[in-house]
């Protein structure tokens, strides 16, 4: 596993210690299990994880920005893929590629 970059300064000139690291440029220190990846979790609107490759229904209308197209309650989006960001879930709904927040959603 590679050295981590100090959450301080940001740099990654960081000496490995047994139970914690400890940056050389800023001499800021901070526990190994601190530096361990977080998983997100993202959820619809009913609570249900999703993950990638689910298949998810819109729970309400939602109008396309720049277009005056709305998608339609329950229209199903099939094998999505999770992304970071304001709109978690990436997707395509009739050929088309879209960005959706899991609040309006609900597993299908």
């Amino acid at each position: 596993m590679p050295n981590p970059a100090c959450p301080a300064c940001t740099l990654e000139d960081v000496l490995s210690h047994p139970e914690h690291w400890e940056c050389t440029t800023c001499g800021h220190e901070w526990p190994k299990e601190a530096a361990a990846e977080v998983v997100r979790v993202v959820k619809d609107a009913n609570g249900n994880i999703l993950v990638d490759g689910d298949t998810v229904a819109l729970i309400k209308d939602l109008k396309l920005r720049g277009s005056s197209q709305v998608l339609k309650q329950g229209t199903k989006a099939k094998n999505i893929r999770l992304v970071d960001g304001d709109h978690e879930i990436d997707c395509k709904i009739d050929g088309s590629s879209m960005a959706l927040k899991a609040c309006f959603v609900k597993k299908a």
